[in-house]
């Protein structure tokens, strides 16, 4: 069993790496629809629409125009998550996403970082690295 830690991944903005990554998360989720009729004794359903959405937590880098510039509010993108890295034979999970949100903390005694949230639009798929 292969185990990974969290400083071998990256998160790239099409083919452009996103510069000063402090952590990534993706959440897949599955819609269902009840199908329960009478006479059932429990409710039943099937499988239905998915969705997924994700977050990217970054120090802040104004430099960085085609990773943390390019994940601007309303932006289009294609997200590719490398957990394990992006080096051949490696998987990575890539999908369309809307940027929802972005938020900018600084404070007195630490860096500049910034939360930036996406929606999916259509499918994820996971693949890997050739």
């Amino acid at each position: 069993m292969a185990t990974h830690t969290g400083s071998e991944g990256t998160v790239k903005v099409g083919a452009n790496a996103i510069a000063e990554i402090r952590s990534f998360s993706i959440e897949e989720t599955a819609d269902t629809v009840e199908d329960t009729t009478m006479g059932d004794t429990a409710r039943t359903y099937k499988p239905s629409l998915t969705s997924f959405t994700g977050s990217v937590d970054v120090f802040w880098d104004e430099t960085d125009t085609t990773g943390q510039g390019a994940l601007t509010i309303g932006a289009l993108v294609t997200l590719n998550l490398y957990p394990e890295g992006d080096t051949s034979g490696d998987t990575y999970i890539t999908g369309s996403a809307i940027v929802t949100g972005r938020s900018i903390t600084s404070s007195f005694d630490g860096l500049v970082e910034m939360s930036i949230s996406v929606q999916g639009t259509g499918a994820l798929s996971t693949t890997t690295v050739t």
